[in-house]
């Protein structure tokens, strides 16, 4: 019966599900470099990116995400490859799937453009919509289950992606925004709160919404607090690993694997039901917050 059910049926059973960590973090620590694009390693190393996967599903992960996040062809024209978007991105897929078994799902990333619509920037709605179609038919194409629309600011490219999901593929799609604290709380880049976040990529048509990147446990709880109260979707958490610091040229990020877990626990009271990690994270943290989610949620 487990291995019928859809992600969604598993949320309306009232399960709770594990995300997985970082990518980049993981990519770094392999030797990839400053100014190298990440997406191509899905062609020319595809071992090391399995390997983060397969890191992810052995320590109890529930979902992994695809090596995409940068896999537009306006971020891959950055690197002279906005030639290879189908590739890329299905051989991102095609990783992820090798090291996935019957109960696990492949969510394919999307994340910001770094170009703005106008008219704050020089591209029109039609374009950044026109793109994240292309990476999305890639991403589905490839086998994944879930289109991840990740670490926004703004919410027309967020609806520009979430559009692009919808009318061009058949997966589940999580929608996610990026929150920083100012005098007036929290608040993206482009000045957009929880809850106006939340009551918009509900009406964008995402099935599960949140928050990633940006802040630590600690901060990003107060977030999902506020969007569980403008939203009737499913929530998502994928917080950092603390808040960076720079020791020397290193960005480290302080919580250990065992404090982050419990630090996560507030996520499920607050009804939070995908929880992950973002920039910091690792197997290791996903282990204890696997282990942690688990004996919550056995618990209730």
């Amino acid at each position: 019966m487990e291995e019928k059910m859809t992600l969604l049926e598993k949320l309306n059973a009232g399960k709770t599900l594990v995300f997985d960590g970082a990518m980049g973090t993981m990519l770094q620590v392999a030797g990839l470099g400053v100014g190298e694009c990440p997406e191509e390693w899905n062609a020319s190393h595809p071992d090391v990116v399995r390997d983060v996967h397969k890191a992810y599903f052995d320590a109890g992960c529930d979902i992994v995400e695809t090596n995409s996040f940068g896999g537009t062809r306006l971020k891959l024209a950055r690197f002279g490859l906005a030639h290879r978007v189908k590739e890329l991105n299905q051989k991102a897929v095609e990783n992820a799937r090798s090291a996935a078994g019957p109960n696990h799902y492949v969510a394919g990333s999307i994340g910001p453009t770094g170009e703005f619509i106008a008219p704050y920037g020089n591209l029109s709605y039609e374009e950044v919509r026109d793109a994240f179609q292309e990476q999305a038919t890639a991403l589905e194409q490839g086998g994944a289950d879930i289109i991840c629309v990740e670490t926004m600011s703004d919410l027309n490219e967020a609806r520009a992606a979430i559009e692009a999901a919808r009318t061009k593929t058949r997966c589940i799609v999580f929608a996610s925004m990026t929150f920083d604290r100012d005098k007036r709380g929290y608040r993206t880049m482009m000045g957009v709160d929880p809850k106006s976040a939340a009551r918009a990529l509900e009406e964008y048509g995402a099935d599960v919404i949140g928050a990633n990147c940006g802040a630590g446990p600690v901060e990003m709880v107060d977030i999902l607090r506020e969007m569980a109260q403008a939203t009737s979707r499913f929530l998502l958490a994928k917080p950092n690993a603390g808040l960076p610091r720079l020791e020397g040229s290193v960005t480290v990020y302080p919580e250990s694997p065992e404090g982050m877990a419990e630090k996560m626990v507030p996520f499920l009271e607050v009804g939070v039901r995908i929880v992950g990690g973002c920039c910091g994270t690792t197997p290791a943290h996903l282990k204890e917050l696997v282990r942690t989610v688990r004996a919550k949620t056995e618990q209730s």
